[in-house]
């Protein structure tokens, strides 16, 4: 990215966060927006632009009966594509922060503010009120759905997750692991919600949910907002919060479900790879300039997923390398410094952007802050669908 189209994040904020907090989404979007504003001393006449991710719109089933550029573009045979928008919840939020990266770069605002905000029950009002009675279930899915394959435990974790322990030699013992480190930073977060330590016993005793994947290996559901807000290089030094810089970012997709299943499976060929290899490709840095990465938890193997994509390990390796110990804190590598969203709770992103930044402003961490973080590396959703930015202290 050349340096004059730099872009640059300067507050960032989150609401209350609960299982049920009792608030509706502008109350948590106010509450959010607020404290971000205040973060980096803002006044609303300097934002001239807006993105927001309100969750999964709609619970049509895939298929015939819905269709979003994902569809099209697998229909054309377009696929991989490195741009697209959609409504998926996985990598909601990086859309929105890729949307406000390109609107400042672009000159159509100068200032956005990007917003990802869930509120579980109207979700599960919503996902309740669409499977009243037989589920039709048209297109491509009538091939898979009434064999199991129903939701993303199954095709983005579960399938995936089997595949890498058969084929890499990958244990329940190297998830665990990671869960456990996560949890160990969690505790350390004043905004985490599961904070209590974990044990290797707790998580093998604890239940399975799609064989291999347990419980604790599912990011956590709640009510939450998240704010961050993105501005030019020029304006950056001008608000009160050390700006962090984007050096590069990447979206991809590949053949989406259930059509696109062997390339979900198939860990060299998925959209992390495809959006490693765009965003290495647009800056000179490498993956050992990286002091921490904030990587997509929605289970735990697309966090080892996204250590080989990114180049952090070889193919096959993330399990050894997450079993040595290199991401913990302290390790060569930490990551989810925060707890993941396994214990801040589900944020689709926006957390990871948060964590980020808050790293490489070097004093908003307290006890998990990475000594010297200079480069951190985010990255959002698995599959068919996903992205990733790089960002710098400097």
């Amino acid at each position: 990215m050349a340096k004059s189209d730099r872009v640059a994040a300067i507050g960032v904020g989150y609401s209350t966060t609960g299982r049920r907090t009792g608030l509706n989404r502008r109350q948590l979007v106010a509450q959010a927006v607020t404290a971000a504003m205040r973060d980096c001393g803002i006044t609303a006449d300097q934002i001239d632009g807006v993105v927001l991710h309100a969750g999964i719109a709609g619970a049509e089933p895939p298929g015939l009966d819905r269709i979003d550029a994902l569809d099209v573009a697998q229909m054309f045979g377009m696929m991989p594509i490195s741009f697209y928008n959609s409504d998926q919840g996985g990598p909601a939020y990086i859309h929105a922060a890729i949307s406000a990266i390109a609107a400042i770069q672009s000159g159509q605002a100068h200032t956005v503010l990007t917003v990802r905000v869930i509120n579980q029950r109207l979700s599960s009002e919503q996902e309740r009120d669409s499977v009243q009675g037989p589920l039709f279930v048209p297109g491509d899915s009538q091939f898979t759905q009434p064999f199991g394959s129903v939701t993303p435990i199954q095709t983005i974790s579960a399938l995936p997750a089997q595949r890498h322990m058969e084929r890499y030699g990958t244990t329940e013992e190297q998830f665990g692991a990671h869960v456990i480190s996560q949890r160990a930073n969690a505790a350390l977060n004043d905004d985490a919600i599961m904070r209590d330590p974990l044990t290797m016993d707790d998580y093998l005793n604890s239940r399975f949910v799609s064989k291999p994947v347990r419980l604790l290996d599912c990011d956590y559901p709640v009510d939450s907002a998240s704010a961050i807000i993105f501005t030019t290089e020029e304006r950056a030094h001008d608000f009160a919060k050390k700006p962090v810089f984007v050096e590069s970012a990447s979206l991809s997709a590949t053949d989406v479900l259930p059509a696109g299943f062997e390339k979900v499976l198939d860990m060299n060929h998925n959209s992390p790879f495809h959006a490693a290899e765009l965003m290495w490709g647009r800056t000179d840095l490498k993956p050992a300039d990286v002091d921490c990465a904030q990587l997509y938890d929605g289970f735990t193997i697309i966090v080892f997923q996204w250590l080989e994509a990114l180049g952090f390990c070889g193919e096959g390796e993330s399990g050894p390398f997450v079993e040595s110990g290199a991401t913990k804190l302290g390790g060569s590598l930490p990551v989810n410094t925060d707890g993941g969203a396994c214990n801040v709770g589900r944020r689709h992103g926006a957390n990871f952007c948060i964590e980020s930044i808050r790293q490489l402003r070097g004093n908003e961490s307290g006890a998990r802050q990475v000594k010297d973080a200079e480069v951190a590396v985010w990255a959002n959703a698995v599959g068919p669908f996903s992205g990733a930015v790089l960002m710098t202290s400097s």
